[in-house]
């Protein structure tokens, strides 16, 4: 396992990091199945564990608690924040009043008094970056989180965020968790030229797109990934851009045999390897997916399999943009791009 510093913290975390998004009914994952995972990970040198309150309304936060007791020490762990939880209309967002709450109610679920990194898991535009970086400095004057940071910002947010923090003598966002994976490679282009430049650490989710890169999707075969069976619309190879997926993927499945590796290899070697990540967060459901996971913690592809990829995807190139949940709203909704 390789160990990288987060951004400017001071930090050291392992190049994978273990996301429970999958532990409880997402991905059917058991107490005793989520702690042979964990028990799994750590004996392979991850060091970071990432969850959040929206995980199975909760139970992810709880799993990670029971399987963490007794050596929460060893492990830096983090959680987000500000998606809906439940159908309150104030149970959400990035206010001072959510973020005060729900932290509590994060804390309580893992069974710890503090957590290391606090992420906001979606921008809020209905609240200031005032407000929201005013609340999480006094969390983190209080002892309650020691960083805090982002997630899935569009670049524009994560400047400005950061122009706020220096503007009203603020703690300021030092960590981004963006969609990144050859298939999606749109942060190239202006979400980590913004990270780089103000030294923030990025954790990048789905770096196996779903299952597209693990070996489950492939041309003629059965789909095996579980996200197919709540998220078929992604898998629908008659639809033109999954059809564009597929015919990376066969061409990268190529590419992987010829470099002896294989697609899980290739596809977390190629996130690690930019300079602007430092982290990838592999979410397995089972200990066999994390082993085969945990076989990429120190692959390194040479510059021949790097341009190979460059010429499957062009750098910068996103084959489903729409997936990566960092769409402007006003492009979302009507109502706001109309008077």
């Amino acid at each position: 396992m390789q160990y990288r510093t987060l951004g400017r913290t001071g930090v050291q975390v392992s190049s994978l990091a273990l996301g429970a998004m999958n532990f409880g009914k997402i991905g059917r994952t058991t107490q005793d199945e989520a702690t042979a995972i964990v028990d799994a990970a750590l004996e392979g040198g991850v060091n970071l564990i990432d969850t959040a309150d929206r995980y199975s309304d909760g139970e992810s936060e709880e799993m990670v608690g029971k399987a963490i007791a007794g050596r929460r020490d060893d492990i830096v762990l983090a959680t987000k924040v500000s998606m809906p939880m439940g159908d309150e209309r104030n149970h959400q967002g990035s206010s001072r009043r959510w973020l005060v709450t729900e932290l509590d109610n994060s804390l309580r679920r893992l069974g710890v008094d503090h957590v290391d990194l606090y992420q906001i898991h979606r921008w809020d535009p209905n609240t200031s970056d005032e407000e929201t970086l005013s609340a999480l400095t006094d969390l983190q004057r209080a002892g309650k989180i020691r960083y805090f940071g982002s997630s899935t910002f569009p670049a524009y947010r994560i400047v400005q965020a950061q122009w706020a923090a220096r503007e009203h003598h603020l703690s300021r966002y030092v960590t981004e968790q963006p969609s990144y994976s050859i298939l999606q490679r749109g942060i190239e282009s202006h979400v980590l030229p913004v990270t780089e430049e103000y030294g923030l650490g990025v954790l990048v989710w789905s770096p196996l797109a779903s299952g597209w890169l693990s070996g489950a999707v492939r041309e003629g075969r059965d789909i095996t990934t579980n996200r197919s069976t709540f998220m078929p619309q992604r898998f629908d190879t008659t639809i033109p851009f999954n059809r564009a997926r597929l015919d990376a993927v066969e061409r990268l499945a190529k590419v992987a045999d010829e470099a002896g590796l294989t697609m899980i290899q290739l596809a977390l070697g190629f996130v690690t390897a930019h300079p602007g990540v430092t982290s990838a967060l592999i979410g397995p459901r089972t200990v066999d997916h994390l082993r085969a996971q945990l076989a990429a913690a120190d692959t390194v592809l040479s510059a021949d399999v790097l341009d190979a990829i460059d010429t499957i995807v062009a750098p910068g190139t996103d084959l489903a943009a729409h997936e990566k949940s960092d769409t402007p709203p006003a492009l979302l909704d009507a109502s706001l791009r109309r008077r």
